[in-house]
Formats: structure tokens, C-alpha cells, sequence
């Protein structure tokens, strides 16, 4: 009977743990606290959001944390220089009166931008370096996708076939990064969040 009981109450703090947490990816937790965290801050203050508004943004949200744990596979967290900039950033933050280190807040600062930092230096390598003075590669994505831009020289679309490219690239990335790690989506939780 003791065991049943151990197990019991085992199971329920796991299942209250994972009932807080909105998604996962990679095993690593995102919180209903930190999602909508990010959420407000990017919809100015908002919290008010359907179930479809929610579903869109933690899939944006999921494809950013990948980046990151991309990132992080290929130890750009270990670089000299990602390093110096966040121990910067840091003591910037730190020297202001508005955060502290035990605020909640200055945690979630502190790891947006961490994760920024690392998914901006991923995206250079895996995406933007490939395209800059790549012509050739860019004029071969517009000549498959010349019904795309009708009847407009290469010339005329340089630059949306440049962005669409980018885009195309980044779709292909975020399709593989998908399929490479696992991810896992609380439903119930989302559902708890989302104003009708």
C-alpha cells in the first residue's frame, strides 16, 4: 500500500509539472510563464489572445528555441566572443536599478537574450553567409520560381528574390530541425491560456 502511495503522489507532481509547462523541445521545458512572458512583450502588453493566436506564436517560439538548441549542437555557446557579449550585457543589466539577479523578470531578460545572440550567430552561419555573394544560387532559385515574379527581369526582383530565397532556405532548415529533435506541445495548457 506504501508503494502505491509513493507512486501516486509521484505521478501527480509530474503530471502538475508538465501541466505547467506549455511545450518542449529537445526535453527542455517551456514554461506557461516564460511563453507568455515573451508573448506580451512582443504584442505590447496583450495577454488577451485566442487559441489560434497562441497556437501560431509558440510554433514561431518553438522554431526559435530550435534554433537555438541548434546552436548550442554546434557549441557557439562556447565561443570566446558570444561569451564577452553576454558578461557585457549582463553587467549592463546588473547596473540598472530597475533589475535584479532574483527577479524573475531579469531571468527572462537574461535568457532572451542569450538565446537572441545564439540565434542570430546560428542564422548567420546556416542562412544569410550562404546567400551573400552567392549569386549564382540565387538566380538558379529564380529561374525555378520565375512564375513567382511575372514577366520581372532577375534584375527587377533582385532583392524580393534574395528575401524569398532566404525564406526558402530557412523553411528547409526549420523542416530539418524539426524532424531532428523533439518536440512536444501541452495542448491542455495552451487551451488554459487562450481567451475565448
Amino acid at each position: 500500500m506504501r508503494k502505491v502511495c509513493c507512486i501516486f503522489i509521484s505521478c501527480f507532481f509530474v503530471h502538475v509539472a508538465f501541466a505547467q509547462n506549455i511545450a518542449s523541445v529537445n526535453g527542455k521545458s517551456i514554461s506557461a510563464k516564460e511563453f507568455m512572458w515573451v508573448y506580451k512583450k512582443n504584442h505590447a502588453g496583450v495577454a488577451n489572445a485566442s487559441y489560434a493566436e497562441l497556437n501560431a506564436y509558440l510554433n514561431l517560439y518553438i522554431n526559435f528555441k530550435l534554433k537555438v538548441v541548434d546552436a548550442k549542437a554546434m557549441n557557439l555557446d562556447a565561443d570566446t566572443a558570444y561569451k564577452k557579449e553576454i558578461n557585457g550585457y549582463e553587467s549592463a543589466l546588473k547596473s540598472q536599478k530597475k533589475t535584479s539577479p532574483k527577479n524573475i523578470e531579469y531571468n527572462f531578460i537574461m535568457n532572451e537574450y542569450r538565446e537572441g545572440v545564439l540565434m542570430f550567430n546560428v542564422s548567420e552561419k546556416k542562412i544569410w553567409s550562404r546567400v551573400q555573394d552567392n549569386d549564382a544560387q540565387i538566380l538558379d532559385f529564380y529561374n525555378k520560381n520565375a512564375s513567382l515574379y511575372t514577366g520581372k527581369t532577375f534584375d527587377e526582383v533582385r532583392g524580393q528574390v534574395v528575401a524569398d530565397y532566404q525564406q526558402h532556405l530557412e523553411n528547409e532548415w526549420i523542416k530539418t530541425l524539426r524532424a531532428k529533435y523533439n518536440v512536444k506541445v501541452n495542448e491542455d495548457e495552451l487551451e488554459k491560456l487562450a481567451k475565448p
